[in-house]
């Protein structure tokens, strides 16, 4: 039960902020929000405020914001249609009922449609029940009630295609970024919570027979240089030692305040694809500072470190280093909260702000359906000075739909046979 409460607190926290950065920015542009939602699939909430449907929904693979004008969300008033109007008083529109039984409403003025056009003159013309042809302006927020559903109309200064390249492509790069966002904020707290490692290299604990055990080393022991290589941080000690597998060498140490020389032989270790490297049996946990500003620094270098970690593994399953067989689904990530969760809240939160970061980059991709693959769209037209016909970049996302979905449903079945078989 705790890890399902975690997996659904990340998994919503990750997708509501990357949606957050859609909506925003799409509302900052003038883009009219249809529906903002979390998870896909059938509609288990729901709630009207304003002109935004907000939304949770069954499947936890993602969200979306549906933004006027990037589907066939639009009705169209042909000619012939029985409509019934509500006006105010200044006789403009501001819902028109349709396909359904208008007797109900007492109130409604009946037209019957011969012209109209709810994107861009905003009016609809046609003949009253006294057979005169009328024509009603139309209200800008003026919403439509199709056999009950009501839907608000989309000017088209509204609309997501109406906008310019830069616009559209930053709603849709805002996504990613409040990935970036969120996972430098988690690494922030983490930093005023639990303090900001200072590295240095203060030895936390020593293996007992181990060469540094065998040399005298003591926990507490101050590492100030290695063969007269100066040492700054625990990052410096660790590449030295693990660069002199079976080496002999002259650890220097602050201890008490006094300088003490040790000699000791660093033991080879070998990895499981044959790699050598040194190791001198010393255990390690980072002092930590509380301070504000250095908060600051630490949750921005975190948030760059974990990046450029992520885009080095994704290097590797590019060069073949790894293989499909590498990857997880929600699967895989929900076993890997469940591990985590054990080690506490700060584990749980590094995790957290590592999922955000790779969630930033994998829809950062150039691949269609993904945001990436849409910003490299928008890349095209703006070289071009015009669009690429919508609908061949609609069927270009929908074969990319279908390749990722393939892709998802693959490694959904390697992290079950993984975890339960």
């Amino acid at each position: 039960m705790q890890t399902a409460i975690a997996f659904i607190l990340i998994f919503g926290m990750l997708v509501f902020f990357h949606e957050l950065g859609h909506f925003l920015f799409a509302k900052r542009a003038g883009i009219l929000v249809r529906e903002f939602a979390i998870g896909m699939g059938p509609k288990i909430y729901g709630k009207t405020h304003g002109e935004t449907m907000y939304t949770i929904r069954l499947l936890p693979i993602g969200g979306y914001v549906r933004m006027a004008g990037e589907d066939m969300d639009g009705t169209e008033l042909q000619p012939g249609y029985r409509i019934g109007l509500i006006v105010n008083e200044d006789n403009i529109v501001k819902k028109i009922i349709f396909n359904q039984n208008n007797k109900q409403l007492p109130d409604l003025l009946f037209l019957e449609v011969e012209r109209a056009d709810l994107e861009k003159d905003l009016f609809v013309e046609g003949y009253d029940e006294e057979e005169r042809l009328v024509r009603y302006q139309v209200a800008r927020d003026c919403v439509l009630v199709e056999n009950g559903r009501e839907l608000v109309i989309a000017p088209h200064d509204r609309q997501f295609n109406a906008k310019t390249v830069g616009q559209r492509a930053m709603t849709i790069f805002a996504g990613p970024l409040f990935n970036f966002i969120l996972a430098f904020v988690i690494y922030l707290v983490i930093g005023l919570i639990h303090g900001v490692p200072t590295y240095e290299p203060i030895i936390t604990e020593v293996v007992e027979n181990d060469p540094a055990a065998q040399a005298g080393m003591l926990a507490g022991d101050k590492v100030t240089a290695i063969n007269g290589q100066v040492v700054e941080k625990w990052q410096d000690l660790a590449a030295i030692v693990q660069d002199h597998p079976n080496e002999d060498i002259k650890v220097t140490v602050d201890r008490n305040g006094q300088s003490v020389n040790l000699n000791m032989t660093v033991k080879e270790v070998q990895q499981q694809d044959g790699e050598k490297y040194g190791q001198i049996g010393v255990r390690y946990e980072s002092p930590r500072e509380f301070n504000p500003l250095k908060a600051v620094v630490y949750g921005a270098q975190e948030t760059y470190n974990m990046t450029v970690k992520i885009f080095e593994l994704l290097g590797m399953l590019i060069t073949g280093k790894f293989t499909i067989d590498a990857l997880s689904g929600p699967v895989g990530i929900y076993k890997a909260t469940e591990q985590v969760a054990q080690y506490g809240i700060m584990n749980l939160m590094n995790w957290a702000a590592m999922l955000s970061i790779n969630l930033g980059i994998m829809n950062l991709l150039p691949l269609p359906a993904l945001d990436g693959g849409r910003l490299l769209f928008f890349g095209f037209e703006a070289l071009r000075g015009k669009p690429i016909d919508r609908q061949k970049e609609g069927i270009v996302h929908f074969v990319g739909i279908v390749l990722l979905m393939i892709l998802m449903v693959v490694v959904t079945w390697n992290d079950i046979q993984r975890f339960f078989f």
